[in-house]
């Protein structure tokens, strides 16, 4: 099964899931079926289970080992086993192939069902308990036809079992500067969100963060206001969007969207930080219009540009 490429229209604020299953065994032998789901953007395409090589000295035991595929090698993830779920073997198991954040990895499950097309407002954010019981690697819940699908931070298991592959600070960079600016920050992530402020404050800028989209629009549209009331210039409240796209309520493209079809908000620069950000999805972004596209996990480029569309946009220069 491959990837059916739907094209969804930038900045509609839908998304589609890929739902797939995990059949796990209880101790009285009754069997549970836990659904959960991904974003199509990140799916390859779905295959049946390839023949895997061990890798020598995992870091974790739900590396199961490395298969190739039309000349790529990649790393399997039995599912289960990073959740700390036992598998109930009641079907050939399935494999989904991704790639976001510029890697490609691929993970095992009991099966895959179908895709939904919904929007963002349809997808709640997990409450602290849900949280705190699954390791904050639940980033979204869906209620669909009677069941409930969770959404997984693939993102967060991948930099989890290698490391270098997450979010690093570049501690070299030179952020000496006279000048202040003010940002905006969007992301669902709470390590995320953080690690983009600490950096931005490091940068000389002065950051609000906030948990989504619409959280974002709602806080651009009272800066607005309250500079109308007080006669004086958006910018001298906020100069920058930095946003996430994969996020509850209002996604990032979305946000853009809304913002650049603003008379007043429209000339402040808009920086989309994204694992979604790839060669084939960088469309999207162009599409809503968005100032700059960055793609997770290179985390310093977001203050360098932040500081250069500021500064271009302050001097009038024509964006390349």
């Amino acid at each position: 099964m491959s990837q059916t490429n739907i094209l969804l229209e930038a900045g509609t604020n839908e998304l589609e899931i890929v739902e797939f299953h995990l059949d796990e065994e209880d101790p009285d032998d009754s069997g549970y079926k836990g659904y959960y789901g991904v974003n199509v953007a990140k799916v390859l395409e779905i295959i049946r289970l390839p023949k895997v090589t061990e890798l020598p000295e995992v870091r974790h035991k739900s590396v199961l080992g490395a298969f190739n595929l039309r000349s790529q090698i990649i790393p399997l993830v039995d599912l289960a086993v990073w959740l700390k779920k036992k598998r109930a073997a009641k079907e050939p198991p399935k494999v989904i192939v991704t790639e976001f954040n510029n890697v490609t990895t691929a993970f095992m499950v009991s099966g895959v069902n179908r895709i939904h097309r919904i929007s963002w407002e349809e997808v709640e954010p997990p409450n602290e308990y849900i949280s705190a019981l699954t390791s904050d690697t639940i980033t979204g819940v869906v209620k669909l036809e009677g069941r409930i699908i969770f959404l997984l931070d693939l993102e967060r298991i991948v930099s989890d079992l290698n490391p270098q592959l997450g979010l690093h600070l570049d501690q070299a960079m030179d952020w000496s500067s006279s000048a202040r600016y003010r940002a905006l920050v969007a992301d669902d992530s709470t390590l995320i969100r953080e690690m983009i402020k600490d950096l931005m404050q490091k940068a000389n800028f002065d950051v609000e963060a906030v948990t989504n989209g619409r959280d974002a629009w709602e806080r651009l549209c009272e800066l607005k206001r309250r500079a109308a009331d007080e006669h004086r210039d958006i910018v001298d409240y906020v100069q920058v969007m930095v946003a996430d796209i994969e996020m509850p309520q209002m996604d990032g493209h979305a946000l853009c969207k809304q913002i650049k079809e603003d008379a007043v908000l429209k000339k402040m620069p808009v920086i989309l930080f994204s694992s979604l950000i790839t060669d084939k999805l960088r469309h999207k972004g162009l599409a809503v219009g968005a100032d700059e596209q960055i793609s997770k996990p290179n985390i310093t480029s977001v203050a360098t540009r932040a500081r250069a569309l500021i500064e271009e946009s302050r001097t009038g220069q024509v964006r390349a």
